[in-house]
């Protein structure tokens, strides 16, 4: 990710710019950069999983995927069908 700490994000005004048209520009160069993504991510404290979790977690979605796939091929499945989830 590009954001160390010593990232800067500068822009200057040119002659006939407005200052709505400054901050929409510095806004997309900021946005470029992942800067606000990587502010937002920051905003709470997330401890780092460990590999055997990721693992585990990767051969779970796996397994999930492979299932959902051969329950398509058998046509219990219509994959054009939208999924909703209620809340």
């Amino acid at each position: 990710m590009a954001t160390e700490a010593g990232t800067r994000v500068e822009v200057k005004r040119s002659k006939n710019e407005s200052s709505a048209a400054l901050i929409r520009r510095f806004t997309r160069r900021a946005q470029t950069l992942g800067l606000v993504r990587a502010v937002r991510n920051g905003r709470y404290f997330e401890r780092a999983k460990s590999k055997n979790v990721e693992h585990k977690r990767a051969l779970v979605s796996k397994t999930r995927r492979e299932n959902y796939n051969e329950l398509v091929k058998l046509g219990k499945i219509d994959p054009a069908a939208k999924k909703t989830r209620k809340r």
